[in-house]
């Protein structure tokens, strides 16, 4: 088999924008129908920096997988368009390798196991119950990201790691600063700075009697282990909080937006709610909402899918073209919430797969199978298309969803 390797001819720039939040980007699906992954250039990576688009399934695995790819992007010299960007974020645990990563990782995994987030079903129920209420007995039309789309997972979050969620307008809007992608670098470090001051303010009140949350009891699991830093905790504290609430928030959005869309679909959901489970790991593979956010830097030639990737070259999974591949998912343009498949890639995949998907699948099971039953007559007060998606961020969503029943 034949294998491309980098060259100085021109290449294309990789096209960000979905055709439509039911569609991914042309551009990406004719480089998976090339077969293997395509050489292109990156607005926000330094010209010239090779970058190969990775968009076939089983690509994507191994360049997940494969430890001769690398997630730490400051030991391997990631080519950022500015000098030390995004900063100290580079340091959680999503850009750390090997034994490092492992035990920053295992250290915290218990807080995320499928038993104990089983536990935690009463609480989110009531949570999201509570949100309806204020839905139901609120004006109309309402919007369902601020009414119920962003606080339930900031809600679920706040409460599992101890943080006062009377302070979510403050670390709301620094995530929000944090994800969109027209934001400058010294803008995102402030916020950056901003959320870890914070978090470590609220570690330091929390080490003289540690409570019974997530923080609390890490400062007396990793004190009784000799290993505790309070900077170390407070950028993992950043990473469950901005992704704790960011990601599952769009994914409620955007199911929600393809259930009014399609009312059989939800007419199916309201009288068979075992199928829920089924539906929303649809939704999280058609939709991928963090589509590019798994990259990796070679640190040695690799060949993968037919393609040299050379020492130092990055690479961006495309996943959202990635979770449609029809050797893997057959009609994967379509949404099937039948379908009933397991592996799909929203998640990530490997050693670095989501910790909280556990926590995710059950807020937005709960959700859909909520508003399903106690608003069955909910509809969007616009046309989808007339919808302010978030073409402008890295995490793909809805900003405002204008809905009334």
């Amino acid at each position: 088999m034949s294998t491309a390797r980098s060259s100085t001819a021109s290449v294309q720039q990789l096209e960000i924008a979905r055709a439509c939040p039911y569609s991914p980007n042309p551009q990406h699906v004719d480089f998976q129908r090339e077969g293997r992954p395509v050489k292109v250039t990156l607005a926000t990576l330094k010209p010239g920096a090779p970058v190969w688009a990775v968009s076939r399934h089983g690509d994507v695995r191994t360049m997940l997988t494969d430890e001769r790819f690398s997630a730490d992007r400051q030991e391997q010299g990631f080519p950022f368009q500015v000098d030390g960007q995004p900063g100290n974020f580079r340091r959680t645990m999503i850009s750390m390798d090997g034994p490092e990563h492992r035990d920053v990782r295992r250290a915290v995994t218990g807080e995320f196991a499928l038993k104990r987030i089983k536990e935690m079903r009463p609480d989110i129920q009531q949570i999201v119950d509570d949100c309806i209420d204020g839905m139901l007995t609120g004006p109309k039309p309402t919007d369902l990201v601020e009414a119920l789309a962003l606080p339930v997972p900031s809600l679920v979050i706040c409460g599992q790691l101890g943080v006062p969620y009377e302070d979510h307008e403050f670390f709301q809007s620094r995530s929000h600063s944090l994800l969109l992608r027209g934001v400058s670098a010294e803008e995102r470090l402030r916020a950056l700075d901003d959320l870890l001051d914070y978090l470590s303010d609220l570690i330091t009140r929390k080490e003289a009697d540690p409570p019974d949350d997530l923080l609390g009891r890490q400062i007396v699991k990793l004190r009784g282990a000799g290993t505790y830093r309070r900077e170390d905790l407070a950028r993992m504290a950043f990473l469950l909080l901005v992704a704790g609430h960011e990601t599952t928030a769009n994914m409620i959005s955007l199911g929600t937006m393809a259930l009014l869309d399609r009312p059989d679909d939800a007419a199916f959901l309201r009288t068979n709610p075992q199928e829920i489970p089924v539906a929303v790991e649809e939704f999280l593979r058609f939709f991928t909402i963090a589509e590019f956010i798994p990259t990796r830097v070679a640190t040695e030639d690799v060949e993968l899918g037919g393609s040299l990737i050379e020492a130092g070259d990055v690479l961006v999974a495309l996943g959202n073209t990635a979770n449609r591949d029809p050797d893997v998912f057959p009609h994967g343009g379509e949404l099937n919430i039948r379908r009933g498949t397991r592996n799909q890639l929203a998640f990530g995949y490997g050693a670095h797969v989501c910790l909280g998907q556990h926590l995710a699948r059950l807020e937005l099971e709960i959700v859909h199978e909520t508003l399903l039953r106690r608003i069955p007559s909910l509809r969007s007060a616009v046309p989808t298309a007339e919808l302010p998606f978030k073409k402008d961020a890295d995490i793909y969503g809805i900003h405002e969803f204008p809905v009334t029943w």
